[in-house]
């Protein structure tokens, strides 16, 4: 334990302690002096640019993207985005002069600083919407140091000017005065804030170093100036470590100067280590990393469990476990005189859970196996204890030390990883295109597949399409063999993006190992491939697949290589016909005329001709119909629509006699009708006959009720259908039953010349009042 304590340094009642995290991979002859360098949080990557003070106007500098551990990601050329330029005028006008990049509840945020002294600000990086916020008074310039505040979803810049501190939000610029900081303190040359955003720390040119929450409510202490701060630092940063003990929530705020690392508590006490090289500092959820030329580091405070397990002579529960655990492996006698100890404390389960959890924090592999294999040690001995946080944290180490490695340059720690989650750490190793690595996470974590290897393999897949040095045979083989039948992948994802970096061949290929049509369908149709997607359709056996395709070839081509096309498509013709005839005839009509399909085309113009009310235009179709019939050598049809024609023009002629009501109607229909009415009236069954008038509808009319009745010399059963007949034969039927009242009511309501000349034909001498009622409606009629 002594060796683990050695390089612990207190500060007040924390320690705190740097643990090396790479040697660093990059060969930089200059080292960090006259480079810019700034580095992604959660052990992110690194972007250095060199020299760019000494690069001439003309010449564009290279940025250069490292790995944690120092391993070359990327390197291009740096280039101004327009839309930036696009979205302010000012900033086009007016020089940047400085820019800061922050965190929001909306995603990474970047702030500016114009020549015009004016602040500019967007939230959201990939949905940039640029927002000026007031003007500072006073200010000449760029501020001498200022921060970015997120706070209660509101963003919020604080700058000095000056002796002055203010506070610029959307709508005002508000002067502060920190509390506890007297005006003999001087202006503030430095602040930061912390990685939550909560605390800030102030420093000014008379070496006073203010800590206090972002807010400004609340001072934490103020470290008075030691001959050391009257040389004002180069980087300021707020370490806040986020451990059990209450104490451990204040900040300690990290100096450094040219050689010299200095970290300044609550409590007025300092650590100093000396710097050889230059070095940037990364604030980090639980402490700063420290990147320099040739190493890396990460600078954080002791977590209590750490603290009470490896202190010398500590007696906590875990450090007791942790020697019997030693002793054990010794075959001493002394590991059951330290378990008992614990026992009789009743701890036992207190010290497995501060092994596992001190695990948790620590580097060393070595140190990880040491608590682990203690807590396995002391488990033994327990009967009700849950091992859910003993796995958990064995499979978190693994994946830990897995991704620490310097060729993947992941230095996470345990708080890290789990603030960040698997699910992103995921996302940065697939972009980083550690696609095996990120795998065997996966299965490792036992991930679900559509949020673990499904997710993994596609992202291969559209980069492995990208590929220019490998034919689409190849790439898409092996994407046939590496995705398989993978949940939750693809294929038409994969052939997508294959299409949209110019490779349609490949994506066609790729197309072929999708299952579902209707995934199929929609991406041949986009890249102009419709036969094929016509053929897809098919095959699919899918109606309405087939009809969105053959509605999106109808919109696309003209009428005759549309029925080219469908020509090829048996299946696809029948359905679109089924349609036509539904929704389109005249479409229909052009489908078999296109065929030359005399025998259909023919069947068209019988079924047309039904719909028409007008004889004329029926039998005009039927004439249609008979020539087409003619042509398709079809002699039966031909010669039936024939006899149609004919008993339609007869049944004219008798509605015209008789009114019978017989047109439309089928011979078979119309006889069938007449025979049964002749037989019950003159079996004088009437009963029967009023049963049968209202069991349907009768198909000839009423009219023909009425005749049967009167041939039969029953006047009382005919007036009972009077009322059933048609307006048109009212006059009729009254005049049957010799009504002539009620057939001049008839004729002079609907005001028709013959129908009341009918009547007044089979009136006699005896009947004047119908006979002038009849002249008035006549006369009436005349002068209108």
């Amino acid at each position: 334990m002594a060796f683990i304590t050695a390089n612990w340094n207190p500060l007040g009642e924390a320690f705190y302690r740097k643990t090396e995290l790479y040697e660093m991979c990059w060969n930089l002859r200059d080292g960090l002096r006259d480079s810019l360098v700034a580095a992604a949080p959660y052990g992110g990557p690194i972007a250095l640019l060199r020299e760019p003070l000494r690069r001439s106007p003309s010449s564009r500098p290279q940025l250069e993207i490292y790995s944690a551990s120092g391993v070359g990601i990327a390197s291009f050329p740096l280039v101004v985005d327009s839309s930036c330029r696009r979205s302010k005028q000012e900033v086009v006008q007016t020089q940047v002069l400085e820019a800061k990049v922050f965190h929001s509840p909306y995603g990474t945020g970047v702030a500016i600083v114009t020549g015009s002294s004016r602040f500019t600000l967007a939230t959201n990086i990939d949905d940039l919407k640029l927002r000026r916020l007031p003007e500072v008074p006073g200010l000449q310039g760029k501020p001498s140091c200022w921060v970015v505040l997120t706070q209660d979803r509101q963003t919020k810049v604080l700058l000095s000017n000056g002796l002055d501190l203010y506070i610029v939000d959307n709508t005002s610029c508000t002067a502060v005065v920190p509390p506890g900081l007297s005006p003999q303190a001087g202006s503030v040359v430095h602040m930061s804030v912390s990685f939550s955003y909560k605390y800030l720390a102030l420093f000014t040119d008379s070496g006073h170093l203010w800590t206090g929450t972002s807010n400004l409510f609340t001072c934490l202490s103020v470290c008075l100036p030691v001959c050391l701060c009257i040389y004002q630092p180069l980087y300021l940063s707020l370490c806040l470590t986020r451990c059990r003990r209450p104490k451990s929530q204040q900040p300690s705020v990290v100096l450094m100067w040219d050689r010299l690392l200095l970290v300044a508590g609550v409590c007025n006490d300092t650590i100093q280590f000396p710097l050889e090289d230059p070095c940037v500092l990364i604030g980090e959820l639980d402490g700063v990393r420290i990147i320099s030329s040739t190493n890396q580091e990460l600078l954080q405070e002791v977590p209590l469990v750490c603290q009470d397990i490896f202190k010398i002579a500590s007696m906590a529960p875990g450090a007791l476990l942790l020697e019997a655990h030693r002793e054990y492996e010794k075959l001493s006698q002394k590991a059951d005189e330290y378990l008992r100890e614990i026992k009789e404390q009743s701890m036992l389960g207190e010290a497995v859970k501060q092994c596992v959890e001190a695990a948790g924090h620590e580097y060393d592999t070595n140190t990880q196996k040491s608590l682990m294999r203690a807590a396995s040690f002391g488990k033994c001995f327990l009967t009700d204890f849950s091992p859910d946080q003993f796995v958990s944290t064995c499979r978190e180490l693994r994946v830990l030390n897995s991704v620490r490695e310097s060729s993947v340059g992941l230095p996470l720690t345990h708080a890290q990883f789990k603030q960040m989650t698997v699910q992103v750490l995921i996302d940065r190793l697939v972009y980083r295109q550690f696609y095996p690595l990120a795998i065997e996470i996966c299965r490792y974590l036992k991930i679900p597949d559509y949020q673990g290897v499904s997710r993994v393999l596609k992202h291969w897949a559209s980069c492995k399409v990208q590929q220019k040095d490998l034919s689409d045979e190849a790439i898409a083989r092996a994407v046939c063999v590496k995705v398989g039948d993978s949940p939750g992948v693809s294929y038409s994802d994969i052939a997508a993006r294959a299409y949209e970096c110019g490779r349609t061949e490949l994506a066609i290929k790729l197309l072929d190992f999708e299952a579902r049509s209707g995934e199929q369908v929609p991406l041949l149709l986009k890249m102009k491939r419709s036969q094929l997607a016509l053929s897809k359709a098919v095959e699919s056996g899918d109606t309405d697949l087939v009809y969105t395709v053959v509605s999106y070839l109808k919109n696309e081509m003209n009428r005759g290589d549309f029925f080219m096309t469908l020509r090829n498509q048996p299946v696809a013709l029948s359905l679109y016909r089924q349609f036509c005839k539904l929704q389109e005839q005249e479409t229909l009509k052009d489908l078999y005329n296109q065929d030359d399909d005399h025998q259909e085309l023919a069947n068209y113009y019988v079924t047309a001709s039904y719909k028409e009310k007008r004889l004329e235009s029926r039998l005009s179709l039927l004439q249609s119909a008979v020539d087409e019939y003619n042509k398709a050598k079809n002699e039966f049809a031909a010669k039936a629509t024939e006899d149609e024609m004919r008993l339609l023009r007869f049944q004219r002629k008798l509605d015209d006699e008789k009114g019978a009501g017989l047109l439309g109607l089928s011979l078979q229909v119309g006889t069938g009708v007449v025979l049964v009415l002749k037989s019950l009236a003159e079996k004088e069954e009437w009963e029967e006959l009023e049963k049968f008038s209202k069991s349907k509808k009768s198909p000839i009319g009423y009219l023909a009720f009425v005749e049967v009745c009167m041939k039969c010399n029953n006047k009382y059963e005919a007036k009972k259908y009077v009322s059933k007949v048609t307006p048109e034969q009212k006059v009729k039927a009254h005049l049957a039953v010799s009504d002539l009242e009620g057939a001049a009511d008839a004729a002079i309501e609907r005001r028709n010349e013959a129908e009341m000349g009918a009547v007044l034909s089979r009136c006699s001498a005896s009947d004047r009042l119908v006979i002038d009622r009849l002249n008035r409606a006549r006369a009436g009629a005349a002068k209108k």
